[in-house]
């Protein structure tokens, strides 16, 4: 019988919780198992992972084939890297004391790397949620100094004395623009009539003086109409 450690799906809708199983490999996913292995939730970071290590490890050498997700888990834990040092010893490449300790060598990394990781993430959360205290004692302190500025009489005062203040700059800008509107539109309007009046003295006055002239050039003198009588 070909046996398999596969992962058997728990827990209800968008939070699913996996039991590492060992099964037929020709039972169902949530079917019959042989053997329960541990258990592993996703829903934590890092993941959670209760898992007996010495069963797996006997699963391993005598012939269960993981799953990708649960060859994945076993690596995690170090159950194929303690499989693969069995093995060397089975081949002669090394002792069980020299695969024993390498094995806690590797173990020794895994763990340090793992408690590093969990303390960068645990820095993180509280940052952030110094972080989002800070922001809203920030907004707290301003929606209440919004409304004490609201609801205190100085306010009110000094809106009143800005709003009559305003008032006051209008209808000053008001009456200077009203009289150097008038100003301007009268020395426009003198402008205007002197000029006018320059133009109809032109008319006016040339053609007069020009008939004078000749009114008094073509009438002949009295002298030279007397010679003319007598003959």
């Amino acid at each position: 019988m070909a046996t398999k450690i596969r992962l058997q799906r728990q827990g209800r809708k968008r939070r699913p919780l996996f039991h590492i199983v060992v099964a037929d490999s020709r039972a169902p996913r949530d079917g019959k198992y042989i053997e329960r292995l541990g258990l592993y939730n996703p829903n934590t970071n890092p993941a959670t992972i209760d898992l007996n290590f010495e069963r797996s490890l006997h699963w391993l050498q005598v012939g269960a084939q993981p799953s990708d997700t649960a060859k994945a888990i076993l690596s995690y834990k170090g159950v194929l890297h303690k499989d693969f040092l069995i093995n060397g010893v089975k081949k002669g490449a090394h002792t069980l004391e020299q695969a024993e300790e390498k094995f806690t060598k590797w173990l020794e990394t895994k763990e340090s790397k793992i408690t590093s990781k969990v303390d960068t993430l645990a820095s993180a959360r509280d940052a952030k949620a110094a972080a989002n205290l800070e922001r809203e004692t920030k907004m707290k302190d301003a929606i209440a100094a919004k409304v004490l500025a609201k609801n205190s009489p100085l306010a009110e005062e000094v809106a009143n004395t800005e709003s009559e203040e305003t008032e006051e700059v209008s209808s000053e800008v008001e009456e200077s623009v009203t009289e150097s509107t008038e100003e301007v539109v009268a020395e426009a309007t003198e402008e205007i009539l002197a000029e006018a009046a320059e133009e109809v003295a032109e008319v006016t006055l040339e053609p007069v003086s020009e008939t004078a002239e000749e009114v008094v050039a073509e009438t002949p003198s009295t002298e030279e109409a007397a010679p003319e009588q007598e003959a």
